[in-house]
């Protein structure tokens, strides 16, 4: 896959670019000489070759530097949240306006036992056992473009309940061994609830085991989300009438190979690729069942479970459960493919400016270096696709947020045009991810 490259004449520009960053999502530092720092590292993430390493950013024969930004990114105490959320709150203004929160789980490979959260663990995403750091990214995601805003660590048992252990690595007293999922969830509910953002649905895949809790959770605080799951999830259904009997538990599988009969047909472009693709569809009201530990609720909560089939494929392939009632199966479907533009620009600009490469212990140092590459691909995204900040020297204002989607292109994408009017309300109506003029989406 090809990568963000920036020509050699905008180094400069780049630089510039990270310079106003630098001022908009780093004002919570108390002091200058910290946002020099920052400044320093960003440009390393930006323009070193290979791995971006503390070593590496500080050049050969600048043992101060390197000395310096150890202590920044490892020791200094700087809290990372107003960081993320300021990032979160300009690119929402800014950038085209996000369609939905993507969690994207992030895998990181090590030899040794030594890097925060590091174990042995079998890695669904793998299909195997790895000595690895478990993380998840939450990104700001549209058909355009994605942004990763918030991360989590998960921290395996040995890392909380080792007390000599966490205080080497500096884990605070607050810290849980969870699963990915449940840390994803707690970060979504804690962006929800204080970040000040327009909520939009969560897309992320959840294991079967997670799932009661991930729908309870997001529930309690009215957040929309599109949840990937597998086929063997036994999911519950009919029974709400009077005179149907009922409820019932089908494998999700089963339930939407039994309806195959109502797909429909839904024709839209990859991402990244210009390419047109055929899927299926169908979809069966649901009921969300409770955990095993968990007493089942007065009234369930109604769920929409939607399967899609590859267009020559004889049984479903994909399995989604939302709370989105009022969607039509097209928006629904493309809003739950975002995951794939996550994983290209992941690809594409945020392993380049070496979101994996972080070679320190402590949780504090993990967590800085995610949110100064979570700006570096801000930067990158941003400079490639000329959308330079209000007041960026030789740069020009962007349109307002909200309204309708520009022209769209023979890629599938939009043209940014001006927008007015005012925001949607929540949960805003999703944009379709794709689109393509030549035909409808469903027929």
């Amino acid at each position: 896959m090809a990568r963000v490259v920036l020509p050699e004449d905008s180094t400069k520009e780049i630089s510039e670019l990270i310079d106003v960053l630098i001022s908009l999502f780093f004002e919570s530092l108390p002091r200058r000489d910290q946002r020099n720092w920052a400044r320093v590292y960003l440009n390393g993430l930006v323009r070193t070759s290979g791995k971006k390493t503390i070593r590496n950013i500080a050049g050969t024969g600048a043992s101060s530097v390197e000395q310096s930004l150890q202590q920044f990114i490892s020791k200094s105490p700087w809290d990372w949240t107003p960081v993320r959320r300021s990032l979160a709150q300009y690119l929402e203004r800014t950038a085209q306006r996000p369609l939905a929160w993507v969690v994207q789980p992030m895998v990181i490979e090590k030899a040794g036992d030594r890097s925060v959260g590091v174990g042995r663990q079998f890695v669904p995403q793998l299909g195997r056992t790895a000595n690895c750091q478990q993380a998840s990214g939450i990104w700001l995601a549209s058909s355009e473009a994605s942004f990763p805003v918030e991360w989590t660590l998960t921290l395996p048992g040995p890392w909380t309940s080792e007390l000599l252990r966490r205080r080497r690595a500096g884990i605070p007293d607050t810290a849980r061994s969870l699963t990915p999922a449940q840390d994803a969830v707690h970060a979504v509910q804690r962006m929800a609830a204080s970040w000040q953002l327009q909520r939009r649905p969560v897309v992320m895949e959840v294991a079967n085991t997670d799932i009661p809790q991930s729908i309870e959770s997001f529930a309690l605080q009215d957040i929309p989300f599109v949840f990937k799951v597998d086929g063997s999830l036994p999911v519950s259904f009919g029974g709400a009438g009077r005179h149907k009997p009922g409820p019932h538990t089908a494998p999700a599988r089963e339930l939407i190979d039994s309806l195959r009969s109502q797909r429909r047909v839904v024709e839209w472009t990859r991402h990244g690729r210009g390419e047109g693709a055929v899927t299926l569809l169908t979809s069966a009201a649901i009921l969300a069942t409770p955990g095993e530990d968990r007493s089942a609720p007065l009234s369930p909560t109604p769920l929409l479970l939607v399967g899609a089939w590859t267009e020559a494929a004889l049984l479903p392939s994909e399995f989604w459960i939302t709370n989105i009632g009022d969607r039509p199966l097209a928006q629904l479907f493309l809003l739950a493919k975002l995951t794939d533009r996550v994983s290209l620009d992941f690809t594409e600009t945020c392993e380049p400016v070496g979101i994996r490469d972080f070679e320190g212990r402590s949780f504090r140092g993990w967590h800085h270096h995610a949110t100064l590459a979570s700006v570096a691909h801000a930067s990158m995204l941003l400079g490639a696709r000329g959308r330079i900040p209000d007041g960026f020297p030789g740069g020009h204002a962007r349109p307002p947020l909200g309204g309708t989607p520009g022209p769209v292109s023979r890629t599938g994408t939009s043209s940014p045009v001006a927008r007015t009017g005012p925001p949607p309300v929540l949960p805003p109506r999703p944009l379709i991810p794709g689109q393509s003029a030549r035909r409808e989406y469903i027929r």
